[in-house]
């Protein structure tokens, strides 16, 4: 697929998704305060004006359509949209009421299992050296479980990933922005897909997820006119690890992608549970808060993080054997334990 054939296919939804998202998200700031829609700064310590919340219905809304106007129904496609729809609703509700965090997480399993049930799921990983790891060996009642279990550990990972790093405006969207757009050029990828014609429809999902990312990253950085709350963050979550899925490249360069977000969720509820907390209750000690600790600006955090997720993205797009992602993802884990330990170390030495 030349560059004229990409821009003639994908240029009606993407300029779309960007409108509307950017349409519905002034619509908001109009009228979210006047709906009383606002967030509650001082829960969390803060000493400024509330400013309109639950932005990620506009970005939903957004998604909704265009997926409805550009993308063919098929059981996969309805299942993408009955599971992050479920998703949204359950974000919204926890904005709204702060309901339980076990009652969130089961109603995001459920979502999770949607997918299963509608014929989205990881059938199998090529690992590196190794060889291909099958998860289809065993079925039971018509179910592939081991692709189940995977594909619903993995889509949960991924979604609450997105919701602990959105703890610095323009962050959530700034990395969405990122990973969809690097999921597009994946499912574009004629060497990755033996049909690439039957990748089209998903190249669409990404674009349309990156456009309307993009739109309330404007609004959103780097200062928040606007929050998107969980109902955007798990949201977003949520359609990055079902696209990672389909585009081709799944968890090896979702992983890329998404590699420092995923690495400190994983650090934070290793830390949390060794010392007796709860890991689902939140705190200021992630990468993200670290950094606004040794004086890194709101500004220079997002910044960071897109540069890092860029570079990761675009060798993610580059590299197609598994062994060069694997050398990539060490890459990955070893900036992250440098990282990681100057931020335990600089705080000290200022002290």
């Amino acid at each position: 697929m030349n560059l004229g054939n990409i821009i003639m296919e994908f240029w009606k939804p993407a300029v779309t998704a960007f409108l509307l998202t950017l349409t519905l998200i002034i619509l908001a700031i109009k009228f979210f305060p006047k709906l009383g829609l606002m967030d509650r700064p001082h829960k969390y310590g803060l000493k400024r004006a509330p400013i309109p919340y639950y932005g990620g219905l506009t970005v939903y809304l957004a998604f909704l359509t265009c997926v409805l106007i550009f993308v063919p129904m098929d059981r996969e496609v309805v299942g993408l949209i009955i599971g992050s729809s479920m998703v949204a609703m359950v974000g919204f509700f926890d904005d709204l009421f702060s309901i339980s965090p076990f009652i969130r997480l089961f109603l995001q399993f459920l979502a999770a299992c949607i997918l299963v049930y509608f014929g989205v799921g990881i059938l199998s990983i090529n690992l590196p050296f190794i060889g291909v790891l099958d998860f289809t060996g065993i079925i039971w009642g018509g179910v592939v479980v081991l692709s189940a279990a995977f594909t619903v550990l993995w889509v949960m990972t991924i979604l609450n990933t997105m919701n602990f790093i959105d703890g610095v405006s323009g962050l959530n969207s700034g990395v969405t922005f990122v990973a969809a757009l690097t999921m597009f050029f994946l499912s574009i990828n004629p060497s990755l897909h033996a049909n690439p014609e039957s990748q089209i429809p998903m190249a669409t999902i990404s674009l349309i997820v990156a456009m309307a990312a993009l739109a309330f990253l404007i609004f959103d950085f780097p200062k928040a006119r606007i929050l998107m709350g969980d109902t955007g963050s798990t949201f977003f979550g949520f359609l990055l690890a079902t696209l990672a899925i389909y585009s081709g490249g799944k968890v090896a360069t979702a992983f890329l992608v998404l590699g420092i977000p995923i690495l400190d969720m994983i650090w934070v509820v290793v830390r949390r549970t060794l010392s007796g907390q709860k890991f689902w209750k939140g705190d200021l000690k992630h990468l993200h808060h670290r950094l606004l600790n040794i004086g890194f600006s709101e500004r220079g955090v997002v910044v960071l993080y897109l540069v890092i997720t860029a570079v990761f993205g675009f060798n993610a797009v580059l590299l197609v054997s598994s062994q060069q992602k694997f050398f990539m993802v060490i890459a990955l884990t070893v900036l992250m334990v440098l990282l990681a330990a100057a931020l335990i170390i600089l705080p000290k030495k200022q002290k």
